[in-house]
This record gives structure tokens, C-alpha cells and sequence, in this order.
């Protein structure tokens, strides 16, 4: 509820909060069992790209009350996301199939 009341006012319709479950919660298990790796991985990227515009745009520039970035977090999942996108799911991945992985 406190994603869709976010959304509202932003102007968004509130049914995109269900993409928020899919984008920081089934992709990131997916990755981590090594099940679509690729499209999970870009999932999340693209996650963290709305994140920052609804969340971090007005802090991009600014440092939090520790003096660490105050998007840093957002930036560390976007980057992450995007190697594991290049890199794929590897050896590791439960699924042995390459179409899966």
C-alpha cells in the first residue's frame, strides 16, 4: 500500500506497484538461483532506473548523514544488475538448461 499511495502521487496508476514486487523481489531470487538470469538482471537495472527518477533525482548530488552518496545504494543495485546482465547466470545456475539460464 505504501508503493501504490507513492505512485498516486506521482500521477501513476497504482497497478505498477505490482512490477515493484517483480522488479526487488522475483527477479533477484530468480538471479540467485540462476533462472533468467539475463532478463531478471535487467529487470532489476531498470528498477533502480525508476527508483532513482521517483526517488533519488532531487539527491543525486547530495551526501546522506553519514557523508556516504545519497543514492549510493541505487547506483550500487543499477551497476550490479547491469554486470550480471553481461555475465550471465554461469556454472552455478540450478537450472542446467542454456535456454533457462
Amino acid at each position: 500500500s505504501g508503493i501504490k499511495g507513492l505512485l498516486a502521487s506521482y500521477g501513476l496508476p497504482e497497478f505498477i506497484a505490482y512490477g515493484t514486487i517483480l522488479g526487488e523481489v522475483v527477479a533477484p531470487i530468480f538471479i540467485v538461483l540462476g533462472i533468467l538470469t539475463r532478463p531478471s538482471a535487467l529487470l532489476v537495472a531498470f528498477t533502480m532506473i525508476v527508483a532513482w527518477l521517483m526517488v533519488g533525482l532531487d539527491k543525486t548530488f547530495l551526501l546522506d548523514k553519514t557523508g556516504a552518496w545519497a543514492i549510493e545504494s541505487i547506483v550500487y543495485f543499477f551497476v550490479s544488475a547491469l554486470a550480471i546482465a553481461l555475465l550471465g547466470a554461469g556454472k552455478f545456475s540450478v537450472v542446467k538448461s542454456e535456454n533457462w539460464r
